[in-house]
C-alpha cells in the first residue's frame, strides 16, 4: 500500500533507538524527510546513517538535546522546514513510591511526558491546519489503560496528555482541515527499556532475567513481546494519507494483554 506522505517532513523524538527509532524507519522507507531528536549525539548520529540508506533522496537532520529544554525544542523545530508529521515521544519517568516523590519529581514527569508535547503540538497544528495535512502521534503507554501502581509518575502525566488530547483532536479547526492527533499506547516491545524493567525486576525477586522474561511473556494472549518495527508500521499508517478520518483516538498495541472490552 502507497501511504501516500513521500516527500513529507517529519519530527520525532527519542529516536536514536527503541519504538522512535521503529517509527523514524517506517516513516523514511516510505519516502518522508526527518529531523530526528534524541539526548545522545552519538546515538543518534548512527540513526541517522542507517536512515539515509533506507530511501533515496531522503533527507535526514539531526539535533541532540533534551527535548523538554525549550531551546532545544525550538532548534528542532527549525531544522524542520514544514512540520507535516509529528511523533512525540520520551522516556518515562522512573517507578517508585509515590510517598518517596517530591514535588520536584512530579513536576519533572510532567514536563517531559504532558507539557512538552503539548508546546510541540502547538507549534505546529495551525500550520498543518493551513496546509490542509497534519498529523500527530504521541507514544504513550499501555498504562494509560491500565495503571501499573509503581509507576504513578508516568500515569499521571500520561493520562494529563491523554485527557488533554481527546479535546484538542476535536476543534473543527484541525479534524475539519485534514489534521489527526492520536495517542499510541505501547505494551511490552522488545526495546532497551523493557529489558533494564526486566533486569530489575530479575535483581529484586532474586530470580534471573530470562524466568522473569518467560513469566512475562505467558502474561501476553499473544505468548511474546512486540517487535518495534511491527509499532512503527503501525504509526506509519496512522501518518499516511489513509488515516484522515481516525483522531482523537488511543490506540493499544500490547498483544491482546488489557483485557476490557472499552
Amino acid at each position: 500500500m502507497d501511504l501516500g506522505i513521500s516527500g513529507r517532513w517529519a519530527i520525532v523524538c527519542a529516536a536514536s533507538k527503541g519504538l522512535g527509532l521503529a517509527c523514524a524507519r517506517a516513516l523514511a522507507k516510505e519516502g518522508v524527510n526527518l529531523v530526528i531528536n534524541a539526548r545522545g549525539d552519538e546515538a543518534l548520529q548512527v540513526a541517522a546513517t542507517q536512515l539515509r540508506t533506507l530511501a533515496s533522496g531522503i533527507e535526514v537532520r539531526t539535533v541532540a538535546g533534551d527535548i523538554s529544554d525549550a531551546t532545544v525544542r525550538e532548534q528542532v523545530l527549525a531544522a524542520c522546514p514544514q512540520v507535516d508529521i509529528l511523533i512525540n515521544n520520551a522516556g518515562g519517568p522512573p517507578p517508585g513510591d509515590f510517598r518517596d516523590w517530591q514535588r520536584e519529581d512530579w513536576l519533572k514527569a510532567l514536563d517531559a511526558n504532558m507539557l512538552t508535547p503539548i508546546e510541540l503540538i502547538k507549534a505546529c497544528v495551525d500550520g498543518m491546519a493551513e496546509r490542509g495535512f497534519g498529523r500527530v502521534v504521541n507514544i504513550t503507554s499501555g498504562a494509560v489503560k491500565a495503571p501499573i501502581d509503581v509507576l504513578g509518575l508516568s500515569n499521571g502525566a500520561r493520562s494529563g496528555l491523554t485527557g488533554f488530547i481527546a479535546g484538542l483532536a476535536r476543534q473543527s479547526r484541525l479534524a475539519g482541515n485534514n489534521v489527526t492527533i492520536n495517542n499510541l499506547l505501547p505494551g511490552p516491545f522488545e526495546t532497551e527499556r523493557l529489558h533494564k524493567t526486566l533486569s530489575a525486576a530479575a535483581d529484586a525477586s532474586g530470580t534471573s532475567v530470562e524466568q522473569v522474561s518467560q513469566q512475562r511473556r505467558r502474561n501476553v494472549p499473544a505468548q511474546r513481546f512486540g517487535e518495534p518495527d511491527e509499532f512503527g508500521a503501525y504509526c506509519a499508517f496512522i501518518c499516511s494519507r489513509h488515516a484522515g478520518f481516525l483522531t482523537g483516538q488511543n490506540l493499544l498495541l500490547d498483544g491482546g494483554s488489557y483485557p476490557g472490552t472499552f
